[in-house]
């Protein structure tokens, strides 16, 4: 046990060293759980932010009812849909924006891919952190409530493990925006 929670300690401590975003499952019980991961962005924080706002540049389109990305936006103002163009007019309603602080929190509610379909309901926040050194320090978390059919256990690691990549997509944009 001791080898194993040495060798998880040593590969986040390798991951944030190189720059990775490092995601975790913080809770799981029967009826939810919570999911966080941090990166930190040698970006300002107002670049970071034009980025987020635009998911069309960084999330991942295999993660997307229609295969790309460039289908996806962001109203950035209460109320404002996270959505998704559809082929044949159709559309999709990831999340609604409940909180928004220019280049400092994003907070949208809903049920992200699959969890749309579960009777439950998603916050997802995203809070930049702008660093003396000219950095930003991204932390995003995902609580989620309610019934899920396939059990919290086996879905918070997967959820966990596609918002990490979000988000490592999101400072991959946001510094190929600053070249």
């Amino acid at each position: 046990m001791q080898t194993r929670l040495g060798c998880a300690i040593a590969a986040a401590a390798l991951s944030t060293a190189a720059g990775q975003a490092r995601g975790d499952v913080i809770a799981v019980h029967p009826g939810g759980f919570e999911t966080a991961a941090v990166v930190s962005i040698a970006a300002p924080a107002e670049r970071v932010w034009a980025t987020l706002q635009s998911p069309a540049l960084w999330w991942e389109p295999e993660h997307t009812y229609s295969g790309d990305s460039a289908n996806l936006s962001l109203g950035a103002q209460a109320g404002g849909c996270f959505c998704e163009r559809l082929p044949g007019s159709g559309s999709v309603e990831h999340a609604r924006v409940i909180y928004i602080q220019p280049s400092q929190v994003l907070r949208l509610q809903g049920g992200l891919g699959p969890l749309q379909a579960e009777a439950v309901t998603g916050v997802l926040t995203f809070e930049l952190l702008a660093q003396e050194t000219g950095t930003t320090q991204v932390k995003m978390t995902y609580l989620v409530s309610g019934h899920l059919r396939a059990g919290s256990e086996k879905l918070a690691p997967l959820v966990d493990q596609v918002l990490t990549l979000q988000l490592q997509r999101l400072k991959a944009a946001a510094l190929k925006s600053l070249r």
